[in-house]
């Protein structure tokens, strides 16, 4: 394989979802920059839409909620209309509720767990049904949270990003057949709408800092090339694994 092919994909669709902003929306704009045609998928449907437009031509958007199982088979299904297949498929939509595990509702735990791991674990089961024969790649936003008890309260998402993780190697394992790999990604803290509260505040930035080595946070445009090359043929023997993109956090 040329240097050349090791991330082109031309000719492939993919789906990303929470990708409205942040992560989700630079992974789109890079797997376009790829040559992929990309579907963007977020609740804010108008907010994607207008991101769309600025990718051009290989892109469209749909408003979807994807801890829902009727939204999520019938906007893969118009994905699949549109674009006439899918290959590739990018999790990236969560939520978190920072507080006290004994002030946490299960209201909240619920809301967590159904769309950082139940969303992920329904979006890869009608990807899988649609890739067919010819397979695909699935990479999953899993977080150093799901390797750390970490550094303040956030049991349900801790609990949801650890489970994505083990979801990760039991889909590569069980869909190997299918030439489906399915491969996560796992990000220290990252600037986006998500984790305002956290470097707007100084002293939790603080310990932060104190947790990464290598003195530098990743930016979302780190987190999208992780996601790049695990969509990529140049990982085509890669499946099972969360790749950290952490700094050096979880190296302590």
């Amino acid at each position: 394989m040329k240097t050349t092919d090791l991330s082109d994909l031309t000719g492939q669709v993919a789906i990303v979802t929470g990708a409205a902003r942040g992560i989700g929306l630079a992974t789109a704009q890079l797997l376009a920059e790829a040559g992929a045609s990309v579907a963007l998928l977020d609740v804010d449907g108008e907010t994607a839409q207008r991101e769309v437009e600025k990718i051009g031509g290989k892109a469209a958007a749909w408003a979807c909620d994807v801890a829902s199982e009727k939204a999520v088979e019938s906007v893969f299904a118009e994905v699949v209309k549109r674009f006439g297949r899918l290959d590739l498929l990018v999790n990236n939509a969560g939520v978190a509720v920072r507080k006290p595990a004994v002030e946490l509702s299960m209201e909240e735990w619920r809301r967590v767990l159904d769309l950082n791991l139940g969303g992920v674990f329904l979006c890869s089961r009608v990807a899988a049904r649609a890739m067919g024969p010819r397979g695909g790649a699935i990479v999953n936003l899993a977080s150093i949270m799901g390797f750390s008890g970490g550094i303040f309260p956030n049991a349900s998402y801790q609990a949801a990003k650890g489970g994505v993780v083990n979801l990760t190697r039991a889909l590569a394992l069980e869909w190997a057949d299918r030439k489906i790999r399915v491969n996560a990604v796992a990000p220290t803290f990252v600037k986006t709408d998500l984790t305002v509260p956290i470097f707007s505040n100084p002293e939790v930035l603080a310990k932060v800092h104190a947790h990464t080595p290598l003195g530098v946070l990743p930016e979302v445009g780190d987190i999208a090339a992780a996601i790049l090359y695990l969509a990529s043929p140049a990982a085509r023997c890669i499946t099972g694994i969360t790749l950290p993109v952490d700094s050096g956090y979880l190296a302590r």
